[in-house]
């Protein structure tokens, strides 16, 4: 009986320390699987909204596909020409690159 409780305890001694050893790799693991490759990917649609310029093809958040007619960076709009003769007005944030008329990259 005395042998089952020294070996309990000897057992409880160490396992506070590889408790966070393991809590640390979890969050190093999701971090670099996770939270990494989204910021990177965020600040890729940065510095294409920050880079648009008239005659790039766009799709907007709501999954409306045109081209840029203009960028008014006062009021942080792009007029999107969709049809002949059509032109909307929407927010800078909600327009991304339109991946269905670029090339892929290699």
């Amino acid at each position: 009986m005395t042998t089952l409780v020294l070996a309990a305890q000897a057992g409880q001694n160490g396992g506070g320390l590889s408790m966070i050893i393991m809590m640390v790799a979890i969050f190093a693991i999701m971090y670099f699987f996770m939270i990494r490759p989204q910021q990177k990917r965020q600040k890729e649609i940065q510095k294409f909204q920050n880079e648009l310029t008239e005659g790039t093809a766009v799709v907007t958040g709501g999954g409306i596909y045109g081209t840029v007619k203009s960028v008014d960076l006062v009021k942080n709009t792009v007029d999107i020409k969709i049809a002949r003769d059509v032109v909307v007005t929407v927010d800078r944030g909600s327009v991304f690159k339109d991946m269905a008329n670029t090339p892929l990259q290699k």
